[in-house]
């Protein structure tokens, strides 16, 4: 497995990057469009080979954008900014769908149900995750993150900040990591709490299933380490360092063979997770990269794999993967 730069585009936005997302192809557009999301309160739209625009920026946002995930559909996105709103638009002609708030906090990471019926954001100093339905857009339920026994409140007085949110791929888990490192999984059939993942002592930012176990969650963390887990029987099984300085993103390869990382040392990591090291390492960028986003399956003549990365140094980068 290898990656190869294909295509870097400096000055993408006028801020740095935050946030990116591969908008899946949809039934009136043949291919993927990535989506990046700046403090410049922006979301852009690329097209997948040449970086060029791929239709008129998303805006609507009073402060920059965090957070992005699209709708599994490709006809949807939605974007989280520092302003506490979640906002849904329309990612070929950047039309605003639907705006959701989360008081009494802001939100962090954002993910759509796999099947594309619910969103779900980390709610930051609420200590808790939001869920909506995505027909009407309106609140299904929002989960309380309990503090580990024994563990030491954190400074936001709630015990938790919750930063990322992730589903796995049969929507039967949902996991959530917080500011002190713990990460919660629930039931989401049940909406239950299930238990605390442990292991990290320091932010889990970023984290993702994997595409061929619903059961694995890769986690990326401040601590600079990957670990892997079995998110429902509750066992740390592997983990993977590298990284000099904290893993902000963190994405898994559609085969499920690899998972790609972002970093505030600036490079991005290619990691064998059967061989649970790092292959290669990529130093397009000159700031911290925070994020790393794998092109989706699917689209007419899509042949190889693609990875996408954006960084506070304003640049996207685009390799191929193989």
């Amino acid at each position: 497995m290898k990656l190869a730069g294909l295509k870097s585009l400096d000055g993408a936005h006028e801020e740095s990057i935050w946030a990116a997302a591969w908008a899946p192809a949809a039934d009136h557009r043949p291919t993927a469009v990535l989506l990046t999301g700046a403090l410049d309160e922006t979301v852009r739209a690329w097209r997948p080979d040449d970086l060029s625009s791929a239709g008129p920026p998303a805006r609507g946002h009073a402060l920059g954008v965090v957070s992005l995930a699209a709708h599994p559909a490709g006809a949807l996105a939605a974007a989280v900014s520092l302003d506490s709103f979640v906002r849904v638009f329309d990612v070929d002609s950047g039309a605003s769908v639907a705006t959701l708030e989360a008081p009494p906090s802001e939100v962090w990471g954002v993910q759509f149900h796999p099947k594309g019926n619910a969103l779900a954001a980390a709610g930051g100093g609420s200590g808790s995750v939001k869920v909506w339905d995505t027909e009407k857009w309106q609140p299904i339920t929002s989960l309380a993150v309990p503090r580990p026994e024994g563990a030491r409140p954190d400074k936001t007085g709630s015990g938790k900040f919750v930063l990322s949110v992730a589903w796995s791929p049969d929507g039967n888990l949902l996991a959530c990591g917080s500011m002190d490192g713990t990460i919660a999984v629930y039931d989401t059939n049940r909406m239950k709490f299930l238990h605390h993942l442990e292991g990290h002592h320091m932010p889990v930012r970023s984290m993702v299933f994997s595409p061929v176990d619903p059961h694995v969650l890769f986690t990326a963390c401040d601590d600079s380490h990957i670990h892997i887990y079995d998110a429902k029987e509750k066992t740390l099984i592997g983990a993977m360092s590298g990284h000099a300085s904290w893993v902000l993103s963190i994405d898994v390869s559609p085969d499920g063979l690899a998972v790609a990382t972002g970093s505030s040392d600036r490079t991005v990591r290619l990691w064998d997770i059967n061989m649970r090291t790092s292959v290669q390492t990529m130093s397009n960028h000159s700031d911290q990269v925070w994020a790393v986003a794998f092109r989706p399956p699917g689209g007419t003549g899509v042949r190889a794999g693609r990875l996408a990365s954006a960084s506070d140094d304003k640049s996207i980068s685009l390799y191929d993967y193989s």
